[in-house]
């Protein structure tokens, strides 16, 4: 068995991201979310004011997207603990990673299926399922990384997870959008071709995740009484519970990362809606999501090394101000704003810079100050939760502000999420934990 910080054990981890990051991409950003909405508000499938039927209620279709993912995020939220406690007490993650990583991939394919008004069932089903896959797996990889780093190696190994994650997801990316736009030399239309890079994205992230699989350690114990691992699995998660808020730091950390997940996860879920409304056609869209792409993996590799001069929470704090710019420039983005393109373009440089660098330093800042335990899985089941919990409170806030106000307003409103992050990371000491 590969020992802790041993060169092909960091890479087989750090590959995951590369196997599941086209899901983020291709079906959470890009491809599915444009199909979805071309395709729900069509003649023949919308009625005539703009609703689609689903269980028996007519829908705005982007309210019900939305809905759906909300679902899925907090089905995740609610699950995810217990499971983690189950892992800790059986030891055997790697078991619950590739159950996910299984649903979320054949998930994600069974939307090849979603074509016409009558499958709509499908689309939105197959979406919530491929979102609990694809969520619920990386609270159990997550959990890997104090057995296959050591926490000076972390912050590093967690940026190259980011960094072959955007480099894998942007190769599958443009492979789907030569598959659409060419029409594959006139054999069927860009509906197929878009249906055919679900099928790739599952294929892709169920394929790569087995480099993965080999070679992560896996101490599943022997001798457990089965019928009590319900049981355990609650024992295990609340004791860990009771353990996290003891300790000042920790406690502190997840307050602020709760609070910039609301701002960063909803910028980048609202970022393409925003830019429909100031009118940028779907190629300025797709270019801004490859601009975000390209940079975050400069954003992930160059705020990794700046944290082993300046310190984690110092690099932290820059990454959040940096997004407080991002939402100072939105605010002042309408469809009347001249360049509107080159100024989105920028914003999307700015958003990537930052995107894969914060994502990957609260990883390994967490992972840092976590006491010295076997409960990891346990513990980063907090750290996926507060991150799921976060998510549905943006998007309801988000949703809220832009009905009573502007969407404009709503960005702006996010920057006070942020300024409360920078404010809660102030005031921890260190990112160590010492016995």
């Amino acid at each position: 068995m590969l020992k802790i910080g041993d060169k092909k054990l960091i890479n087989a981890w750090a590959f995951y991201d590369w196997a599941n990051s086209v899901y983020s991409l291709v079906i959470g950003t890009a491809i599915f979310p444009i199909y979805y909405a071309g395709l729900t508000t069509s003649k023949g499938f919308a009625n005539a004011e703009g609703k689609i039927a689903f269980l028996g209620t007519d829908w705005n279709p982007i309210t019900l997207y939305d809905y759906a993912l909300a679902f899925s995020f907090l089905v995740v939220a609610f699950m995810s603990p217990m499971l983690s406690g189950i892992a800790d007490y059986a030891g055997n993650k790697k078991k619950f990673l590739k159950g996910f990583c299984l649903l979320g991939s054949i998930s994600v394919m069974c939307l090849f299926f979603f074509s016409d008004k009558e499958t709509l069932w499908v689309g939105i089903v197959f979406t919530i399922l491929a979102s609990i896959g694809f969520w619920g797996s990386i609270v159990f990889y997550n959990a890997y990384l104090p057995e296959v780093a050591h926490p000076e190696q972390q912050d590093n190994v967690s940026a190259k997870g980011f960094m072959l994650g955007y480099t894998g997801s942007i190769i599958l990316l443009i492979l789907c959008l030569i598959l659409i736009e060419t029409e594959v030399f006139g054999y069927f239309d860009k509906q197929f071709g878009s249906q055919l890079s679900f099928v790739l994205v599952g294929i892709w992230w169920l394929g790569f995740a087995q480099i993965t699989y080999a070679r992560l350690p896996n101490e599943e114990k022997k001798l457990l009484p089965k019928d009590n691992y319900f049981k355990k699995g609650l024992k295990e998660i609340k004791m860990v519970a009771h353990q996290l808020f003891q300790y000042r730091e920790l406690k502190i950390f997840l307050i602020s990362f709760f609070l910039l997940s609301i701002g960063v996860q909803t910028i980048i879920l609202m970022a393409g809606i925003f830019g429909t409304i100031l009118g940028l056609a779907t190629l300025n869209l797709i270019g801004t999501i490859l601009i975000v792409q390209f940079v975050g993996i400069l954003g992930a590799f160059l705020f990794s090394r700046l944290s082993n001069k300046i310190g984690n929470i110092a690099t932290l704090k820059l990454t959040i101000a940096i997004w407080g710019l991002v939402c100072f420039i939105g605010f002042n983005l309408t469809k009347d704003t001249p360049n509107i393109e080159m100024y989105f373009y920028i914003l999307g440089g700015l958003i990537g810079l930052v995107m894969g660098a914060i994502q990957s330093l609260a990883r390994s800042t967490y992972s840092k100050l976590l006491p010295k335990t076997e409960d990891t899985t346990s513990y980063f089941s907090f750290f996926d939760v507060t991150e799921k919990i976060a998510l549905v409170v943006g998007m309801i806030t988000f949703g809220l502000l832009n009905s009573i106000f502007t969407i404009q307003s709503s960005v702006l409103a996010l920057a006070i999420f942020f300024l409360a992050a920078f404010i809660f990371l102030s005031n921890i000491k260190k990112t160590k934990y010492v016995q």
